[in-house]
């Protein structure tokens, strides 16, 4: 088998997600899984799902990770990369424990896993090995044999990911009136999160103090920058550009990241900003937090600020976006051989790791988690 196309000593892919609600009576359930352990009242769920409600309880999610499977299933047969893509989520059917006994059943146990989650941070990459060692403890359970799963590399600044994200800031600003479109400022945004998680983000070596955010933050600014200098690059314009957050939840005295883009998109009308592209860069598809939080509560502030703004698109399921996860399975499977493969990244940070290291995100309350240096099986203890 040719070198560029071999996934020894993998026999399947996983791709790993959030999941969400396919209609009105999954809304409640969905947010309860979601929740779970949490003690948050059944009629509170109902509120916070108001926005799913907006949208006939249905999230795009689920349809936009059918759309990323056929994409991922066509370049592999395109390639001549014989290996089945399989999907599961974490929070709504098709369920991750399902999604692996079938895989189990299937034959597979050399497993890798892409989830769909490109950044460092305890709920976008520790929660995902969390989830996995619970869904191996249960087959465990069931005495089923047990498949290796490794949890492949993230990939916020790999070119499959930020080349299409930069077409879509292009795309913005070209929909915007000519007469401001030069004075336009870049919002780029991501999910808000509390600035102790995003402080613990990362390994050991890039944990801060002080709200800097660790490897969360750092690595948001990293692929912001790639796509501002980029898109100056296609323009000749630079446009100011700020990272900015959204979709906070929780209680109100926990500091989160900040600012939120609507109060960004105050601050910016305020200051005389003729124009604002909002770039999600932080998520993979146009799930709810985009559809709602940007295109419907950011545009309407922007409407009554008289703010002329444009939302950008997510990679989705773009080829190029599925070419490079071909690239990191193919990378990841040449290192597990012994091989020196060239690690595609852009930006300051370079490629990261492969395996995440003791300590890498921690929870509050210390969980086994798979596909990690600390990972021990199933059976072993919570790793400190």
């Amino acid at each position: 088998m040719p070198e560029q196309c071999d996934p020894r000593p993998y026999d399947a892919l996983l791709l790993l997600s959030f999941g969400g609600p396919e209609g009105p009576d999954d809304v409640v359930p969905f947010l309860e899984n979601v929740t779970r352990g949490r003690g948050i009242p059944r009629e509170r769920l109902k509120e916070v799902g108001q926005h799913y409600f907006l949208f006939g309880g249905v999230s795009p999610i689920n349809a936009q990770n059918r759309e990323l499977l056929d994409a991922l299933r066509t370049d592999f047969a395109e390639n001549g990369l014989d290996l089945p893509v399989y999907w599961g989520n974490r929070n709504w059917a098709p369920y991750l424990t399902d999604t692996l006994r079938t895989m189990v059943h299937d034959g597979h146990r050399r497993i890798a896993v892409l989830a769909t989650s490109a950044y460092a941070s305890y709920s976008g990459c520790r929660q995902y090995r969390e989830n996995l060692a619970d869904a191996l403890a249960a087959l465990q359970a069931e005495g089923l044999e047990l498949p290796q799963v490794d949890k492949l590399r993230h990939y916020f600044n790999h070119p499959g990911f930020l080349r299409p994200m930069t077409d879509g800031v292009l795309a913005s600003l070209a929909e915007l009136p000519e007469e401001v479109r030069d004075g336009a400022h870049l919002a780029f945004t991501t999910h808000s999160i509390p600035t102790a998680a995003a402080d613990t983000s990362g390994t050991p070596a890039d944990h801060t103090r002080g709200g800097e955010g660790g490897a969360y933050v750092a690595q948001h600014l990293d692929a912001a920058r790639v796509i501002a200098d980029a898109v100056r690059a296609e323009t000749g314009v630079d446009h100011p550009w700020r990272l900015v957050y959204q979709s906070r939840s929780g209680a109100p005295h926990i500091p989160w990241l900040e600012p939120d883009i609507c109060d960004h998109l105050e601050e910016a009308h305020t200051a005389g900003v003729p124009a604002v592209v909002m770039a999600p860069i932080g998520f993979v598809s146009d799930h709810m937090e985009v559809r709602y939080d940007l295109d419907t509560e950011a545009t309407a502030k922007a409407a009554e600020l008289g703010l002329p703004v444009a939302r950008s698109a997510t990679v989705g399921a773009d080829p190029r976006f599925a070419a490079a996860v071909r690239d990191l399975l193919l990378e990841r499977a040449s290192a597990e051989r012994g091989g020196t493969p060239e690690r595609c990244a852009l930006g300051a940070l370079g490629a990261g790791h492969d395996l995440c290291p003791v300590g890498c995100c921690p929870a509050r309350t210390p969980r086994p988690a798979a596909a990690g240096a600390d990972w021990r099986g199933p059976v072993a203890e919570a790793p400190v």
